[in-house]
């Protein structure tokens, strides 16, 4: 029962730190400011809200903006993982392949249009084959801030979103690059 009362209270000391970053405020590119407003912090419940559930609040928040990524983003493939059903809640036509595959066999040539991928992963390993449409989900930023950073400087990365319990990668390079945290 405490450990339950430390992770609330956790969860909003960090909410109430990036209060002034709430819906967009601040971001002065449209398309940045519309990707923050739709997309990460949409409020509307989408249809398969009600379908798709988890007993841990983090994994619920966390596939519900997987499910709208996929949705805004309608990747032909990804590589397969744990949040499948969200994924595929938000892109019905995705194909999902083995995530061995995806990484080394012959998938691994082909771009990456949207993955997740963990903070202690080697980045070489998926960054090189992105390109200006490809978005990068990588969990775990709040447990590595020295590994993020490295990826906000990478030369190859456009515009960056720190959302606590993840960041946003996208490879966009014709748009100014931008590193936001946005209260998520």
């Amino acid at each position: 029962m405490f450990s339950g009362r430390c992770s609330l209270l956790k969860r909003w000391l960090v909410w109430l730190s990036r209060i002034h970053l709430c819906r967009g405020f601040g971001i002065q590119s449209p398309k940045d400011y519309a990707f923050v407003r739709y997309v990460i912090n949409e409020r509307w419940p989408y249809y398969a809200y009600d379908k798709l559930s988890s007993d841990s609040w983090l994994t619920r928040k966390l596939g519900r903006l997987y499910l709208r990524l996929a949705n805004w983003r309608q990747p032909t493939w990804m590589p397969d993982d744990e949040y499948r059903q969200w994924w595929q809640a938000g892109c019905q036509k995705t194909r999902f392949v083995v995530p061995e595959n995806a990484w080394d066999g012959k998938e691994s040539q082909i771009t990456l249009e949207l993955a997740r991928v963990d903070i202690t992963d080697d980045k070489e390993r998926w960054i090189n084959r992105c390109n200006a449409d490809s978005i990068i989900v990588v969990e775990g930023i709040n447990n590595d801030w020295l590994r993020w950073h490295d990826l906000e400087q990478d030369d190859r990365v456009g515009t960056t979103f720190n959302l606590y319990y993840c960041g946003v990668l996208l490879f966009d390079k014709n748009r100014y690059n931008h590193h936001y945290r946005v209260n998520f």
